[in-house]
């Protein structure tokens, strides 16, 4: 079941009718910026601030469930909205929940690259999979040139096979030939189209040419892909039924998150659970297109049955005025510090050194130049100032957001560097290769431990024999 290609913004339509009309009070403009807990840890509810007049509310909950979405505005160019600071994550974290899988970002291979002001939204892989293909600046479908080992022989060779492809899907035929490799997995796309224009074939304003007009009518794209002949139309003045359209990879979806029991979907914390793109485990190293909403709609469900059912036969939790009188005075440092730097220019440095050390490619020294440079920002997010205003003030929100951003960055890097491989979301410049041994059956967790972030690695479950014969592994230490 579809929409056309907007079947995920149909999704939180409908979900907010039904909650709208099930009687479900709902507090829009509201970030959670605390949890609270029990003398034992457990979760009992939450303090947030209110975005339009500062106004401070805590709520006891006898089951909490984070439903945050991602981390991708730590990357200076990304699909996310601006809520995308990793808020969940970071909550998570400071409750003493364990996270895994934080090395794993990944970055879609189709953002837009330009204007600037619109540099990382996303344009869907609907393009490519209605026939869309790309080229670089001499012409070229550079995708041939790219098939990795892995998945050589699954992917069409010529371009004669490649859009005889297209046209079966499209008719609604059973493909009898192979795949274009435009649909490669996203991070072998995204590395592609990083080489041409790191060797100099990008587009005008550095990234690939997207080409669907020559491929379609424009009766059909109009009709399959509504949502992008609008979106370039009026934010980039190009009629995608007449000229290509330029993208470039843009950080997307992490698949590291919160780690939650497969059945429940509750954290390490009790009381606290998680659903979607802040929780982890489903999607391992590289989620597949599409695989969000199916996440969405099985494990949301899961969560919330789970945490319903846990709340039945509780008493309401009582509050902890001293929590709540902490998290309020933490909330509202930004505001009294008389003198400091400018939130934006600290959120700015953030997302670019993250861009720059911590992107698509990764090395060692960048890493860890990079966790020093965390430390850096960690101290200069201390020292913001945004004005004494609480009435629709952005960069006081913009101060408490740089915290839960730090944090996230750091789980992420410390998580990068100590993969010393390559494999899905994850790719390092001096380990190019999966590595057959260790990491083939490894995990990183990562905990906080006070203010000190740590990271620990466990043995995977393994899966039974029949399927293990199927992974082109093995157990044994590399």
């Amino acid at each position: 079941a579809h929409v056309a290609d907007s079947t995920g913004l149909e999704i939180i339509r409908t979900l907010q009718e039904k909650g709208i009309h099930s009687g479900i009070d709902i507090f829009m403009e509201y970030t959670v910026s605390h949890l609270l807990q029990d003398d034992d840890g457990t979760c009992t509810g939450c303090v947030s601030y209110n975005r339009v007049d500062g106004a401070m509310h805590a709520f006891s909950a006898k089951s909490t469930i984070l439903a945050t979405g991602g981390i991708t505005r730590c990357w200076a160019v990304c699909s996310g909205s601006w809520e995308y600071t990793g808020d969940g994550h970071a909550l998570a974290l400071n409750a003493g929940a364990e996270l895994i899988d934080m090395e794993f970002v990944q970055f879609h291979p189709t953002g837009m690259v330009w204007p600037p002001s619109v540099r990382g939204i996303l344009v869907t892989e609907g393009v490519r999979g209605e026939g869309g293909v790309l080229r670089n600046s001499e012409g070229k479908r550079f995708m041939f040139d790219n098939v990795p080992d892995m998945f050589k022989g699954d992917h069409a060779e010529t371009e004669e096979e490649a859009s005889e492809w297209v046209r079966q899907v499209v008719a609604g035929e059973k493909a009898t030939v192979r795949r274009p490799p435009e649909l490669l997995t996203r991070d072998v796309v995204a590395k592609a189209i990083n080489k041409e224009v790191a060797e100099g074939r990008g587009s005008t304003h550095g990234g690939a040419y997207l080409d669907i007009a020559n491929q379609r009518s424009a009766e059909e794209i109009i009709a399959k892909l509504p949502s992008m002949h609008h979106q370039f139309r009026e934010l980039a003045g190009v009629d995608i039924t007449k000229e290509p359209m330029e993208v470039g990879p843009t950080a997307h979806y992490v698949m590291g998150g919160v780690r939650v029991n497969a059945e429940s979907q509750e954290s390490t914390i009790n009381g606290l659970f998680a659903a979607g793109e802040v929780a982890s485990g489903l999607h391992g190293a590289n989620r597949l297109g599409g695989n969000s909403l199916s996440d969405l709609i099985v494990f949301g469900k899961r969560a919330g049955e789970h945490a319903a059912k846990r709340s039945n036969d509780m008493k309401q939790p009582e509050i902890d005025t001293k929590q709540v009188e902490n998290a309020i005075e933490a909330n509202l440092k930004p505001l009294k510090r008389e003198s400091g730097e400018n939130p934006g220019r600290v959120y700015d440095d953030l997302r670019d050194m993250m861009q720059a050390k911590v992107g698509i490619i990764r090395t060692e020294s960048d890493l860890k130049t990079a966790l020093t440079d965390l430390e850096d920002f960690r101290k200069r997010v201390q020292n913001t100032s945004s004005g004494n205003s609480m009435t629709y003030n952005s960069g006081w929100h913009q101060a408490l957001d740089l915290q839960n951003m730090v944090d996230i960055s750091s789980a992420c890097t410390l998580a990068a560097l100590t993969r010393t491989e390559s494999r899905g979301g994850h790719t390092r410049d001096d380990f190019p290769e999966p590595d057959t041994g260790k990491w083939s059956h490894t995990t990183n967790v990562v905990w906080k431990d006070g203010a000190e972030i740590n990271i620990r690695q466990e043995e995977l479950s393994q899966p039974p024999e029949e399927l293990e014969q199927l992974l082109d592994r093995s157990k044994k230490e590399a």
